[in-house]
């Protein structure tokens, strides 16, 4: 369901296509300066030029939006976050401050082990109730479309009940953002399989992954690929065993130390790989000629003060990158879209056009919805962002600071207070 919708005298400035882009491509967008577009049952049936509408309001069957003045871009693509858990870790974060590694808070039981506690705890109200609030805040920066795992249960019950939650919100008639499902249940391995890794791995295979797809809780599986959690070869065998399941397949790699985990992604033929830190110019090659989308996440490198993933070298590379905020309660405590702008452009080295279709079409390939979202096109949908100003430069030049004036999902107008 959607509304109708017409937003005339806007700045349009989009990304075209059907697919990620990649390489050059990430820096071409369509630019329309005087532009209208129209919304039908929350589909888009016309981009172009101003066609002499001139009034707000409500009239003719669609509410009209006069967005002099304004930039209107497509909605944002937040394709990889966590954002339903239990629990905080504020004290995790006094810890690194102090010197101690991700790792080593992981090894002393805090990290992911940590959350799961918290997040077994909560009843499916609470659990939800605690995400959407999550939501809310996202829509306000601009999100329409958000990633979101599993992977704090770390067993069958929990893990179902991330997905549930995700599900209901999915479902939810009011809905301002889309939520897209993937599970992680290789996120770590809990403490009752310390030590048998490969026995967790056949657990998920053989239990899990049958109950997710029986359910119809998730579109895609992902792994945590990292030295000390699960190898090359533990990844490798759930994902096969994922794609054979019907599942399509992410990767959190080469975020620690290079694993391999770029080259495993482009060997399967993956969604995406994310983080990916410590990537391999053989691997960043790899996922360039595989199709892979490397989704990168600046907030996190900025919160564990880690080097940057070589988001320019990437491009130049050929391959489609996306930007996401990896919102989680342990290493980025953080959904912040201004800020993902900022340090992708100043640290990352991407120009402000291709932040640009990182945060939209490419995150939306990440997803495997390319195909409806993610540019302002006719057919897909009516998910936009409307900025304070009609110079789009000022996304990353906000530093740190909303400048998004209305949110529009479906054709539906969410004004930011």
């Amino acid at each position: 369901m959607g509304e109708n919708l017409i937003i005339f005298n806007a700045k349009i400035v989009t990304p075209l296509g059907f697919s990620s882009r990649k390489g050059k491509e990430m820096a071409q967008l369509h630019i329309i300066e005087n532009g209208t577009v129209e919304v039908t049952d929350g589909v888009i049936t016309y981009v172009g030029e101003n066609r002499g509408e001139d009034c707000d309001g409500f009239h003719h069957h669609f509410w009209h939006y006069n967005a002099r003045g304004k930039c209107l871009l497509p909605g944002f693509v937040d394709s990889h976050t966590h954002f339903v858990f239990g629990g905080e870790r504020a004290e995790e974060f006094s810890w690194r401050l102090k010197g101690e590694s991700y790792m080593s808070i992981m090894e002393r039981g805090g990290g992911i082990a940590s959350t799961m506690n918290a997040t077994r705890e909560l009843n499916f109200i609470k659990m939800r109730s605690k995400a959407e609030g999550f939501l809310k805040k996202m829509s306000a920066m601009g999100v329409t479309t958000v990633e979101g795992k599993s992977g704090y249960g770390l067993d069958r019950d929990t893990e179902l009940l991330q997905l549930k939650v995700m599900r209901s919100l999915n479902n939810d008639e009011h809905k301002r953002v889309d939520v897209v499902s993937t599970f992680l249940g290789a996120h770590a391995i809990p403490p009752e399989y310390a030590g048998r890794g490969d026995e967790y791995v056949d657990f998920i295979i053989k239990e899990m992954l049958p109950a997710v797809r029986e359910n119809d809780l998730a579109e895609c599986c992902d792994v945590f690929c990292e030295q000390g959690v699960f190898s090359i070869e533990q990844s490798r065998r759930l994902l096969t065993a994922a794609k054979e399941q019907g599942f399509l397949l992410k990767l959190h790699a080469d975020e620690i130390v290079s694993l391999g985990g770029a080259e495993l992604s482009a060997e399967l033929k993956a969604l995406s790989a994310d983080h990916l830190l410590h990537a391999s110019d053989v691997g960043i090659r790899a996922m360039a000629d595989a199709g892979v989308v490397a989704t990168l996440l600046p907030l996190t490198a900025f919160a564990l003060k880690e080097p940057y993933a070589r988001g320019r070298e990437m491009i130049d590379a050929g391959c489609a990158v996306a930007l996401a905020t990896d919102l989680n309660p342990g290493s980025c405590f953080s959904g912040s879209i201004p800020l993902t702008f900022a340090l992708a452009c100043i640290y990352m080295k991407l120009s402000i056009e291709e932040a640009i279709t990182a945060l939209t079409l490419n995150g939306a390939a990440a997803l495997n919805r390319a195909d409806r979202i993610g540019s302002i096109e006719v057919g897909k949908q009516g998910d936009f962002v409307i900025l304070d100003s009609n110079d789009y430069n000022i996304l990353p030049y906000y530093i740190g600071m909303n400048c998004v004036n209305t949110t529009v999902k479906r054709g539906t107008s969410y004004p930011v207070a």
